[in-house]
């Protein structure tokens, strides 16, 4: 199967293509072995596919019968043990594109395990996504034989470490903590043969770029890599360049794009009126049948802690999750906010990274982020496998600015909803006047929006 990409907004896949085979270009070694292709076709039935019977009758038990247009192009080129470029927004099926393939070696080529080593190493930005992928392997490779385990932060490493003395099939990985217990010794990584590295931008937005670089450099030069992103920034493709051997290319969506079943709208607010308005968007989404959860981003740690604090008090159970949080504390508040039980989630963008809720039908950016990108992966929050879901920006004077980058990097203007009690005519006669004049505004954010903060450049072992 050569490296496809569909034709669904076929102008814009034709510009994604063309920069890709110029990117191909750059060197004497071509980045991508093969042409790219442009192509529709009938979805192919996972049963078409060639993946071992164990992995068959748990997709019969889970009814799934049909793969997403990722794992439909990536699956065949994983088994033929290709490296492998991925470019998809989050629920797009991208992890089982990664972990089918990768159980149908462990059960087609069963193998031992040298103490304090792994056959597959996946590394993900936050602890919450490593978890993810865990329960997605547990869940594909319920009748497969392998072991695994997981090394990351903000927990005890003790438990990790007797995991790891003798060897396992499955390592899914923070940078951070992965560093410190191959520093003491306590991890091998000689004997990788699948490495996966994933959700690479926000991996780099975190200021993960050396030691990612410092992991690949104890990889065997024999394996094979995936690398999965929803952009792709130049620092992106020049990371891959460095990483992939002739990898396939599979893009599912243009890049810097939103999911088209995300209904986003834009409030332009003054800051005061920003806490009556999410609580008016909140009692709207509780009646919402099988869609009332509700995720609120922050942009501070502080200002998720608060705005929780508040909700609460306005009888909407709230609970926040953030880089100061303990894995305990996170994994509780997640727990009570799948359950219901708490039904708004609060939460910064490193602490939301991987949480993946089907019954999100709501996101609120009551902070609009500095970090453009981040917009598309906040709102890929909701409308999970397939779902429809809605995303409110809240955009108070302050944060023109970034409302302007972002509405710039997705290549699209964000429709105005004014049909609120607190519409400030202001703000939306400030955004307006400033795109026509096409210059500077004469009120700046606090910060330059492309410098990013803690939030969003933390550096810390996670």
């Amino acid at each position: 199967m050569n490296e496809c990409l569909p034709l669904d907004r076929s102008s814009k896949m034709r510009e994604i293509a063309e920069v890709f085979l110029k990117l191909s270009s750059r060197s004497a070694s071509p980045f991508f072995s093969d042409k790219l292709f442009y192509w529709t076709m009938t979805p192919t039935p996972y049963e078409a596919l060639p993946l071992a019977e164990p992995l068959q009758r748990v997709l019969r038990e889970l009814q799934y019968t049909t793969p997403s247009p990722i794992q439909e192009q990536a699956i065949p080129l994983l088994l033929q043990g290709r490296d492998l470029l991925g470019c998809a927004q989050t629920g797009t099926g991208k992890t089982a594109s990664f972990a089918l393939p990768i159980l149908h070696a462990f059960h087609e080529r069963p193998r031992s395990t040298r103490g304090k080593c792994c056959r597959t190493l996946i590394l993900a930005p936050t602890r919450e996504l490593a978890i993810q992928i865990g329960k997605s392997f547990s869940t594909y490779g319920k009748y497969v034989k392998f072991n695994q385990t997981m090394v990351y932060g903000g927990v005890g490493q003790n438990p990790q470490i007797q995991a790891m003395r003798s060897g396992v099939d499955l390592l899914v990985a923070t940078p951070g903590r992965l560093l410190d217990l191959i520093d003491q010794k306590q991890i091998d990584l000689s004997q990788v043969e699948f490495f996966v590295l994933d959700e690479v931008d926000r991996m780099l937005d975190m200021g993960f770029l050396r030691d990612v670089k410092r992991i690949v450099s104890m990889l065997p030069q024999k394996r094979q890599s995936l690398f999965f992103s929803a952009t792709l920034a130049p620092s992106i493709v020049d990371l891959a360049t460095s990483i992939l051997q002739q990898p396939a290319h599979v893009s599912i969506a243009p890049q810097s794009t939103t999911a088209e079943n995300i209904t986003h709208k834009v409030c332009f607010i003054s800051r005061d009126d920003k806490k009556p308005l999410l609580e008016q968007l909140l009692r709207e989404q509780a009646t919402v049948t099988g869609q009332s959860l509700t995720i609120v981003f922050s942009r501070t740690k502080h200002g998720a802690n608060k705005l929780a604090k508040h909700l609460c008090i306005a009888g909407f159970p709230a609970e926040a999750i953030h880089g100061n949080k303990s894995q305990a504390q996170r994994e509780k508040a997640l727990e009570r906010f799948k359950k219901g039980l708490a039904p708004v989630l609060v939460a910064t963008d490193v602490a939301a990274r991987g949480v993946d809720v089907k019954a999100v039908g709501l996101v609120v950016n009551f902070d609009l982020p500095n970090e453009p990108e981040a917009y598309v992966h906040r709102i890929g929050r909701t409308a999970r496998a397939g779902a429809e879901g809605r995303a409110v920006s809240f955009c108070s004077e302050d944060e023109l600015e970034y409302l302007r980058e972002i509405e710039k990097t997705i290549k699209m203007p964000i429709e105005g909803w004014e049909d609120h009690s607190w519409h400030s005519k202001e703000v939306a006669l400030a955004h307006e006047a400033a795109k026509s004049r096409r210059t500077p505004l004469s009120t700046k954010p606090k910060g330059n929006p492309r410098s990013g903060n803690s939030n969003q450049r933390h550096r810390g072992r996670r």
